[in-house]
């Protein structure tokens, strides 16, 4: 850690001590303009041995226990590296030196799940619309709702979803570690709109580091810190994709392909069946081109639903739709090619057999051969005539069926079952 950078963070240390309450707000103003404050805590994060790791945490939880939220935003973007460096230095040895970095995590957690009078929070979630686009699903056109007096009166009715209680934390055990870990992930997601460039950086690397670290697919990285397997949660994961879902989009766009890619290997590797099915479906709808970021400061999230090409068909299949379709296709059937297939000299031809048969459409065309008489030519003419006139008799059979076919009931026989068919044979 160079000098100059020392000096910046032990200048922002004691600022803020000899701070007034009156002047929080201006200073939380005024924070983000520090350009080099937030790579020198980076720093210091991520050298464990650095004595000023200590009061930094302390400084950190001072601003995120404030009532001002953009200081509680600026404690959260570190909160990536914070959980990066905890979790690499609990599969150490040197576990002692994480201390500092515990206290904090759990200070933000126990903070975070209780309101101001000490009572736990109860989140709720909004259920999705199944009528708009994930990466799921498309959106279906069926069945658009009606703008009606019951439809408006259920318009402001939200259907949310209350998830269980927290319990406070006062340390870390290894049954609880990632239940921890998965709520600060799921704060940091809620505000990651107003996380800067830096923050989803830090988090894609540490997506990744945590995936691979300890695996053969670490030595294909260009960073070569030695760390141990890392053990992980499904549920950690999924709250991690979410993160680099955004971050793909708004700037981090190769960084976050190389974490989705580390994602999915662990999850296999693992059998890990719910950061599979998110991470595939993110995949999978991936534009080909990286989004336009040029754009200071622009906060989008484009998804491009599955499958691109070719798109779902949105017709609804009915019986009516199959049974016009059987009939559009027997209406264009063109019977000449049928007749010269089977004329002596085209390519198909008959073997040797005493009865010779040909189909016209559905009904059937006999030729008897007999030694006596060798093998006479039929008319085809005069069948592909007859077999015409049977299918306009037919058309005209079938629009009566369509016209009848709110008349029908159980009670009275099915005009279908009343109907035989005599196919014209030709000797």
């Amino acid at each position: 850690m160079l000098g100059s950078e020392r000096g910046v963070v032990e200048e922002w240390l004691s600022e803020f001590k000899a701070l007034p309450d009156t002047q929080i707000t201006n200073y939380a103003a005024t924070l983000h303009r520090k350009k080099t404050l937030v790579p020198a805590l980076y720093k210091v994060i991520q050298d464990s041995d650095n004595e000023l790791l200590e009061p930094v945490c302390h400084q950190l939880f001072e601003l995120y226990r404030s009532s001002e939220v953009r200081l509680k935003r600026f404690t959260l973007q570190f909160l990536p590296e914070l959980m990066w460096v905890y979790l690499r230095l609990t599969v150490s040895r040197d576990r002692q030196s994480n201390g500092c970095i515990e206290a904090l995590l759990l200070g933000i957690y126990n903070l975070e799940i209780a309101d101001k009078d000490g009572n736990n929070k109860v989140l709720s979630f909004t259920i999705p619309s199944l009528s708009k686009p994930s990466i799921y699903h498309e959106p279906s056109t069926i069945g658009s709702m009606a703008l009606t007096e019951g439809a408006l009166c259920q318009h402001d009715l939200i259907r949310v979803v209350y998830s269980d209680l927290h319990p406070q934390r006062e340390t870390f055990t290894a049954q609880n570690r990632f239940e921890v870990l998965s709520f600060l992930m799921l704060c940091y997601n809620s505000a990651i709109v107003y996380m800067p460039a830096s923050s989803y950086q830090s988090l894609c690397r540490m997506g990744s580091r945590v995936c691979v670290s300890g695996f053969p697919r670490q030595h294909e990285k260009h960073w070569k810190e030695l760390c141990g397997r890392i053990v992980l949660d499904p549920e950690f994961m999924v709250q991690l994709l979410t993160g680099v879902y955004y971050a793909m989009y708004n700037g981090q766009w190769d960084l976050g392909q190389e974490v989705l890619d580390d994602i999915i290997y662990r999850a296999q590797l693992e059998l890990f069946s719910q950061p599979l099915l998110v991470a595939n479906a993110m995949k999978n709808s991936l534009p080909f081109d990286a989004p336009d970021s040029s754009q200071e400061g622009q906060k989008v999230l484009k998804v491009e639903v599955t499958p691109t090409v070719p798109r779902i068909s949105r017709t609804a299949i009915t019986t009516a739709s199959i049974r016009r379709h059987r009939w559009r296709r027997e209406d264009g059937f063109d019977f000449s090619n049928e007749a010269d297939s089977s004329i002596p000299g085209s390519p198909i031809q008959h073997g040797s057999t005493d009865l010779g048969i040909k189909r016209v459409q559905e009904g059937e065309v006999l030729v008897r051969r007999t030694p006596e008489h060798g093998s006479p030519e039929p008319n085809y003419a005069a069948a592909t005539t007859e077999g015409r006139t049977e299918m306009r008799r037919q058309k005209a059979v079938r629009q009566l069926l369509e016209r009848d076919t709110g008349s029908l009931s159980p009670s009275r026989p099915s005009f279908h079952s009343s109907v035989c068919f005599h196919y014209p044979k030709v000797y």
